[in-house]
């Protein structure tokens, strides 16, 4: 598609903020007004309009897509986007370990273990751990204490942590991700240990290399499209 604008300016909406083209303010792909809850999120994605040059790049708008995502389906559906979520918590990957004899196990420990404590901790809940891929149910209290954590978080914070939470296959380090400080390669790191582990031992796939890094930019790009909400 050939570029249709000259001028992309970012407006207040009501207290909340929006991205207009030649004046004219944006909408999202169903159509609804795109109005985001801050003017650091607007003028990110203010960027992704103005960094275009005469063909528009449709894959460009990593910011644009989370934010879409957040007003066409998690707004009208927040029970749904919830459950999504939730479906991360009942099958944390940080929460199933290798056998205890097993070297990976000891790696698992040193790097999972402080932040499923830390979440524990935040939440006030208690998580079971399995060694094995036997799913283990967790104690229902700490599922309905999770919910109702999620149940507090704006559309476009659930619309983040759905991405980076379905990359790691973890509720956890989506959770992890919104805390002051958190280190967004780290979280990576650990969410991938059992695959780097492999790698380790048998070397490294360049396929596999070049899908792991396409995941990386777009955990990336959810755990700021998470910080400009802020």
């Amino acid at each position: 598609m050939k570029r249709f604008y000259r001028e992309v300016t970012v407006e207040e909406a009501d207290g909340e903020w929006r991205v207009a083209l030649d004046g004219r303010a944006i909408k999202t792909a169903l159509g609804a007004p795109q109005i985001v809850p801050t003017q650091a999120l607007a003028e990110a994605l203010a960027t992704e309009w103005s960094g275009q040059g005469s063909e528009i790049d449709p894959h460009a708008f990593p910011l644009r897509d989370m934010a879409d995502y957040a007003i066409d389906v998690v707004r009208t559906d927040r029970a749904a986007a919830i459950g999504k979520l939730m479906a991360f918590a009942e099958t944390d990957t940080l929460c199933y370990r290798a056998d205890p004899d097993d070297p990976l196990y000891r790696r698992q420990r040193a790097v999972w273990e402080p932040l499923v404590a830390a979440l524990e901790a935040r939440e006030g809940i208690r998580l079971e751990r399995t060694s094995g891929v036997i799913h283990r149910p967790q104690p229902q209290a700490s599922l309905d204490a999770l919910r109702a954590r999620l149940g507090t978080l704006d559309d476009f914070t659930l619309a983040a942590l759905q991405t980076i939470a379905s990359l790691a296959a973890s509720l956890c380090i989506a959770l992890e991700a919104l805390e002051d400080g958190a280190d967004p390669a780290a979280l990576w790191s650990a969410a991938h240990l059992e695959e780097e582990w492999q790698a380790e031992l048998w070397g490294r796939d360049a396929e596999a290399e070049t899908r792991r890094n396409k995941r990386w930019g777009d955990f990336l790009e959810a755990f700021r499209f998470a910080e400009l909400l802020a």
